[in-house]
């Protein structure tokens, strides 16, 4: 979990010393973009094979495939191979992400999956305040390539340790249930028989690779349309509507293929299920909302409380260190009130503190963005975790690993989709403002803005306290579209979610009720 962690802080510091090795400075951006594509669209694809296959080899596959692409990445001669070799990564690194979450819920109980999860947790809080300090040094004292090739140690130990300790159990898996459900919800972790069913295991497991390819071309189409839509090209433009639409004629095909294949990428089951379909539009919800804080804040602690890029990343660290605490605290509450209420409660104080964000006074001073990240980080700990948690233990062995891909890459698709909607939110804010502006001397337009912000010497003193205001209100209108993104998630828990999450017991030959129980 700490390749794919720390790869997606430790570039970012290094972005001006690769640029000015490789050039490429209008498609820098999809060092980031092209990453997060792969990682995206590989998730279901991961998660159904970990669940046919085996949780080993696929975590095998992805470590080594992660551990190509940084090779390659180390050896580009310009950033269209940097880029490509970036996309590699991402491609191993969806295996890693999903995989090793459905590993965790796999190896541990209920009662000590908060552990772990918090610790996964913690790993990627110190990713985020470790990741650009160190990719920094490394720039600033040894040559960029090194970022890339720190990856194959650590990865290589990894790899060793996976592939000599973890052992997995036979596991029989029975025919699939009409409908696409699958096999009977799985079996209990150690057992070796199928859960309730009593057939012999299959031999050959049926991958669905047509519907692989649907589901990677779509989600590949669908993000770079969210991605570079109004960036790269106007939102109406031809670009943006051939990829749009392309992607809607590409995921109708890939409904066909899914709905005819005997073993589906994306099963039917995963939004037939009240509780894992809730999660998947709560956690979208997620990803929706925490771009406000992770694309947003960084900006405002610069252009408006005139901060450093390393100060600012302080205040955005606040969030990450509160939130593993508060995961690992979430089980006394959970355990007591049940899933569906501690993540109402988690995401309603989310969407409190939220709503606190505009409210802060002009200019103010940091240590009050720090203590809304610090209080931001404590609810939203109490959201997630216990609806993966909750998700993970509501299937078997057979299906954890679409479930958890399937509620990870919702939240992925709800960050681009973030992206996109509160970029052009903000973007709308600052035009309206610079078409208004009393004071003469300011930017032509929205571009300008950053850049006349990290040099307000160029600026007189009415024009550059007006752009701070109009960041101050752009950001603060983005905080409110978050506020609006954590209401949406409470809604999908309140009226789609069960009160009480129908958690397997430990007993094999009680899953294949409960799974008939579900999909009823």
């Amino acid at each position: 979990m700490a390749l794919a962690a720390l790869d997606g802080t430790i570039v970012s510091t290094a972005v001006p010393q690769i640029v000015g090795d490789l050039g490429g400075f209008a498609v820098f951006s999809w060092l980031f973009s092209g990453y997060l594509l792969a990682v995206t669209v590989t998730l279901p694809v991961y998660g159904k094979l970990s669940d046919t296959l085996g949780r080993k080899p696929v975590l095998v596959a992805g470590i080594i495939l992660f551990l190509i692409g940084s090779l390659l990445c180390a050896t580009a001669w310009n950033m269209a191979s940097l880029i490509a070799f970036r996309v590699v990564q991402g491609l191993g690194g969806g295996a890693l992400q999903g995989t090793v979450q459905t590993i965790a819920a796999d190896l541990y109980p209920l009662k000590e999956r908060p552990k772990i999860q918090a610790r996964l947790s913690t790993v990627w809080a110190s990713s985020s305040v470790a990741g650009p300090a160190v990719g920094g040094f490394i720039a600033g004292y040894a040559d960029w390539r090194w970022i890339f090739l720190i990856n194959l140690p650590v990865g290589a130990v990894a790899l060793w340790l996976v592939v000599r300790y973890l052992h997995e159990p036979q596991r029989a898996r029975s025919g699939a249930a009409p409908g696409g459900a699958g096999s009977g919800a799985g079996t209990a972790p150690g057992s070796g028989t199928a859960s309730g069913t009593g057939r012999a295991p299959r031999s050959r497991p049926r991958t669905d690779w047509a519907g692989a390819v649907g589901v990677f071309a779509t989600g590949a189409l669908l993000l770079t349309a969210l991605v570079q839509g109004g960036v790269a090209w106007p939102w109406l433009s031809v670009p943006s509507l051939a990829f749009l639409g392309s992607s809607a004629v590409l995921a109708a095909f890939t409904v066909v293929i899914e709905r005819r294949a005997a073993e589906p990428i994306i099963p039917g089951w995963v939004w037939r299920r009240r509780t894992i379909a809730a999660v998947n539009l709560a956690l979208g919800a997620l990803g929706l909302l925490m771009v406000a804080p992770t694309v947003f804040l960084p900006t405002y602690a610069q252009s408006v409380l005139g901060l450093g890029p390393i100060a600012a990343g302080f205040v955005l660290s606040a969030m990450t260190l509160s939130w593993p605490v508060s995961a690992a605290l979430s089980n006394r509450v959970y355990n007591r009130i049940g899933f569906r209420q501690t993540a109402v409660i988690g995401i309603s104080l989310a969407t409190l503190v939220l709503l606190a964000f505009p409210l802060l006074p002009y200019p103010g001073h940091a240590w009050q963005p720090t203590l809304i990240m610090l209080l931001l980080g404590a609810a939203l700990g109490l959201f997630q975790l216990p609806l993966i948690i909750g998700v993970q233990s509501t299937v078997g062995w057979s299906e954890r690993g679409t479930a958890t891909a399937s509620i990870l890459f919702c939240r992925l698709i709800g960050q681009s989709v973030g992206a996109a909607v509160f970029g052009a939110v903000a973007n709308s804010v600052l035009s309206a403002r610079l078409a208004s502006a009393p004071t003469p001397g300011l930017p032509e337009d929205v571009d300008g803005v950053a850049r006349a912000l990290e040099d307000p010497a160029s600026l007189s003193a009415e024009a550059a306290d007006y752009l701070r205001r109009a960041m101050d209100t752009a950001v603060d209108h983005v905080y409110v579209g978050a506020a609006g993104a954590g209401a949406l998630a409470l809604l999908a828990l309140l009226f789609l979610a069960p009160r009480r999450f129908p958690v397997l017991t430990d007993d094999p030959a009680d899953h294949q009720d409960h799974q008939d129980q579900q999909d009823s």
